[in-house]
């Protein structure tokens, strides 16, 4: 598995296994999906406090050392993230701390601020104006701070950041962010973003890197793309692939998720291309049209009055 070395010291896979999804499995059917994962090669695994899957991962990585599939818990990475309802500086430890019992583990490899907002209690993602509160960003970075100075953390970064946000962190910060996962794929370029990442010395990590195609979010635009479909055809293989493929070759990691086996080994196949793609197909990548598949609109209160953003360039700069 082909790795990126961060800024913190320590090494990423560059593709790593999502576990979200709605409806969930039930806990033993993720579990067995995730051992069969690591069967096929994965070591790169996703959660966070919100998708309810850290439990069923922690008992994957059980079983694995079990079946001797790995050797050691070394030999996974496990990247968790910080909800927005602990998104306070007393809440980031015990937060984290309550991550690394469902997952059963001494230490995370990587624990994000899963977005830059702070939320009051609410069930699941039934989000509203009224749950949004003031976010304190140097507040809650310092505690990210201390869980890697505990070792509870071997890294530690955010998720959905803009350059304002993360330049915001680099003014006071002793441990700056080793990785921001963010949206990212051949009709999200993120082209401002990856270069402002690139001169900080910041990971970007690609989440909905096929722009999720979901029921209830993002779009078709990567995987109904013609220009995709072309290229794919040319390769004799996949739009997933290709598409997958681009956000590799612009140095980026790739979250991916499928629970199927046949599609998981097919994901990492991207990494065995005996060559890239050419100048001719980025540059008709290049033309595939702007869309953001997620919009985040539950983050933002247009209202003049209260907490939170007031707008969606506020949101995402």
């Amino acid at each position: 598995m082909a790795e990126v070395a961060l800024s913190s010291g320590h090494k990423m896979p560059l593709i790593g296994l999502g576990t979200v999804a709605m409806p969930l499995p039930p806990p033993e059917a993720l579990t067995a999906i995730l051992v069969e994962a690591i069967e096929v090669g994965y070591r790169h695994f996703d959660t966070a406090a919100i998708y309810g899957s850290e439990e069923s991962l922690g008992r994957a990585i059980t079983e694995a050392l079990k079946r001797r599939l790995i050797r050691s818990r070394n030999e996974v990475f496990i990247t968790s993230k910080l909800w927005c309802t602990d998104a306070d500086p007393a809440l980031v430890l015990p937060a984290l701390r309550e991550t690394l019992k469902r997952l059963g583990l001494e230490y995370v490899d990587l624990y994000l601020i899963h977005w830059p907002v702070r939320l009051k209690e609410t069930e699941g993602f039934n989000i509203t104006k009224e749950s949004l509160l003031d976010f304190d960003v140097k507040g809650t970075w310092e505690a990210m701070e201390e869980c890697s100075k505990l070792g509870l953390s071997k890294s530690i970064g955010v998720s959905n950041f803009g350059p304002k946000k993360l330049s915001q962190i680099l003014q006071f910060c002793s441990i700056p962010p080793a990785v921001n996962q963010v949206e990212m794929h051949v009709a999200w370029k993120q082209e401002k973003l990856r270069e402002y990442c690139r001169e900080k010395g910041i990971h970007v990590s690609a989440w909905s890197p096929l722009a999720a195609n979901g029921a209830r979010w993002g779009s078709m635009a990567v995987m109904d793309s013609p220009i995709l479909k072309d290229i794919a055809d040319a390769w004799g293989t996949t739009v997933a692939q290709v598409a997958l493929r681009w956000v590799y070759e612009q140095g980026s990691s790739v979250i991916v998720k499928s629970f199927n086996k046949e599609r998981m080994k097919d994901n990492l196949r991207i990494l065995e291309w005996e060559k890239g793609l050419t100048e001719d197909e980025l540059e008709k990548i290049r033309q595939i049209p702007p869309c953001q598949g997620y919009p985040g609109d539950m983050f933002v209160n247009k209202s003049e009055s209260g907490p939170g953003y007031k707008s969606f360039d506020e949101l995402w700069e």
